[in-house]
Formats: C-alpha cells, sequence, structure tokens
C-alpha cells in the first residue's frame, strides 16, 4: 500500500466495523484520520493513536478539509440494518447516498488515490439461485438495500468520470467483537449473545430458518486493507465479501445456547420448552438466504474467509463468560 507514514481516512471509524479497520490500519503504522458523527459509533472504539473528527459525512463544508494529503478513504459511515430504513426511508438516503456523494466529492477534490466503499449482500435480496455473485441483477426489499446500492453506482461514476480509483466490497452479514447488542440497529449475534448472558430468551425471528453467510469482522477489515493494496482493482468494481457458507437462526441459537457448540440439534428443542428460546414476528424486507460466492475476492485480493462461524461464537461466548 506504499508508505506506511500515509495518511488515510476511515469514515465511521467509531463503528464496529470501522473501529477495528482502523486499529488493523494504525498497527500497520498508518496516520489514520477518523471521521464519525457518533451516532451509532462510540467514542469508545476509537484508538487513541487515530486523530478523531466529530463530524457529520452530510456535511460536505466540514468535511473537505480532512481529506488533503490522504491516499485513501475507507468509507464505512452509513446508517446501516433494513428495519430502522423501513421506518425512516429519508434517513437512510440523506446518509448512504447525499454522504457517500459528498465522500466522493471531497475525495476526487483533494486528488486522492482510491476510495474503498462499504457496500450490502442487501443489494442481491432474493434470487433464485445461490451462491450469490456479482453479475446478478439486484433485487431490493428495503430503502436501506438501495440506497448502499446507488452508493456502488456513484462509485463507479466517479472512477469513469474522474478517474477516482473506487472499489465497492458487499459484506454478508458481519459480526464479532464491538457489535452493537442494542436498539435497531444491533445484529442478532450480538443480541444473542447478550440476551444469553442476561439469562434472557433468544428471540427468533419467524420460524429462524432463514439462512445467512455471516462473516468475521477481522475477515472484512483483512478485505479492506488488500482492496486499498491490490493492482487489479480500482475500476468501480463489486466484490463479495461473504464466507461462501451459511447457516440459520435456529443453528446460530443453538451454537450460543449450547454448552458444546457441536451439539445435536435437540439442545434448541430443549431451550424452547424451558423458555431460553423463542419465536417472534417475522420482520418485512428480510431475505431468505444468503451464501456469497467469493470467487472473485480471491481472484483480484487474494482474499479467503479465515475464521468460521463457530470459531468466532466460541470467541465471542468466551468474552461473555457463556
Amino acid at each position: 500500500m506504499g508508505n506506511k507514514s500515509q495518511k488515510v481516512i476511515v469514515t465511521g471509524g467509531a463503528g464496529f466495523i470501522g473501529s477495528h479497520l482502523a486499529d488493523a490500519l494504525i498497527k500497520d503504522g498508518f496516520n489514520v484520520v477518523i471521521l464519525d458523527n457518533l451516532s451509532t459509533g462510540k467514542k469508545l472504539n476509537v484508538n487513541k493513536t487515530a486523530q478523531f473528527v466529530k463530524a457529520d459525512i452530510r456535511d460536505l463544508k466540514k468535511i473537505k478539509p480532512y481529506f488533503k494529503n490522504a491516499d485513501l478513504i475507507f468509507h464505512l459511515a452509513a446508517m446501516a440494518r433494513i428495519q430502522p430504513s423501513i421506518k425512516d426511508p429519508i434517513n437512510s438516503f440523506d446518509n448512504n447516498v447525499a454522504g457517500t456523494l459528498n465522500i466522493l466529492l471531497a475525495a476526487r477534490d483533494a486528488g486522492v488515490r482510491r476510495v474503498i466503499y462499504s457496500a450490502s449482500s442487501s443489494s442481491y435480496g432474493d434470487q433464485k439461485t445461490l451462491p450469490l455473485h456479482e453479475e446478478m441483477t439486484p433485487y431490493f426489499k428495503s430503502p436501506y438495500a438501495l440506497s448502499k446500492y446507488i452508493g456502488e453506482e456513484l462509485c463507479r461514476l466517479f472512477s469513469n468520470l474522474y478517474g477516482l480509483e473506487t472499489v465497492s466490497l458487499r459484506y454478508f452479514n458481519v459480526y464479532g467483537p464491538r457489535q452493537l447488542v442494542d436498539g435497531a440497529y444491533a445484529t442478532v449475534i450480538g443480541v444473542f449473545i447478550k440476551q444469553a448472558k442476561e439469562g434472557k430468551p433468544l428471540t427468533i425471528v419467524g420460524d429462524g430458518n432463514i439462512q445467512r453467510d455471516f462473516t468475521h469482522v477481522r475477515d472484512v477489515v483483512r478485505a479492506n486493507i488488500l482492496a486499498g493494496n491490490s493492482d487489479k482493482v480500482g475500476s468501480g468494481e463489486v466484490i463479495n465479501i461473504g464466507t461462501g457458507h451459511n447457516h440459520s437462526i435456529n443453528e446460530i441459537a443453538t451454537m450460543i445456547l449450547a454448552s458444546n457448540i457441536r451439539q445435536p440439534k435437540a439442545v434448541l428443542a430443549a431451550a424452547l420448552k424451558d423458555r431460553r428460546a423463542t419465536y417472534i414476528l417475522p420482520r418485512l424486507g428480510e431475505t431468505h438466504k444468503t451464501l456469497a460466492d467469493n470467487s472473485k475476492a480471491d481472484k483480484v485480493l487474494g482474499w479467503k474467509p479465515l475464521i468460521t462461524v463457530e470459531e468466532g461464537i466460541i470467541e465471542l461466548k468466551d468474552k461473555a463468560g457463556l
């Protein structure tokens, strides 16, 4: 990636994925500037070695000066999650479309070399075949999914029109340490770990048979760093970042409830019987199955996932004392 004293910007660097990425970049010797409005990020997550700027990506005038002399922009700031976007689509589009446009404008005007954009596998929606590959026609089931896809197209446009190098990484259900466990932006594994720790029943949405390709945050961080370095990308490519394996929500619940993560499925039946798990109503906008074809990531980034969901959940359970 060049000289390690280079300046890089991480938008959303106080958030779950962004803070892990900032930590890794600092460990590699980069000069990291974090832009975050702390709407869902936490100051506690911010690496003390980074320059932290409390700023909203929707405010172009405020963020623009920080782009001067930056080499790379890792753009993770967004209003994430499907359900909040259904309730408030304006907020999703303001942050994820207008905010991304501002990042690209600031990067273009500052002569930044490359923008690595955090895209979403939710753009696929429900497809007739699996695994999901980058050439598929998107099918949007929520304002969030559409807003993140528009961000990809903006990146492609800026590469084609202005010569700004961009690459979009479509994440598949990222989980790991620092994931949000409360509120509308919480993710299922984080929620389950918190509920189990508090002795509350795990709340399984619908029938629990929806399947997700759960990808560990450290694998996602590696993908970002490789995307900043690869000479095979930069013209607006879209690349899946997922493990190529999926698990149902029932399976995830079983892994968290089981004393031994590889115990049989009878664990869930017992948990339901003694009210350590319960089913709740299905939600709008949810895709039934996701499964990444990650062959493109391997080909152009040299990226393969290293952490299985079993290993990732064991780590989270150990940290939570479960």
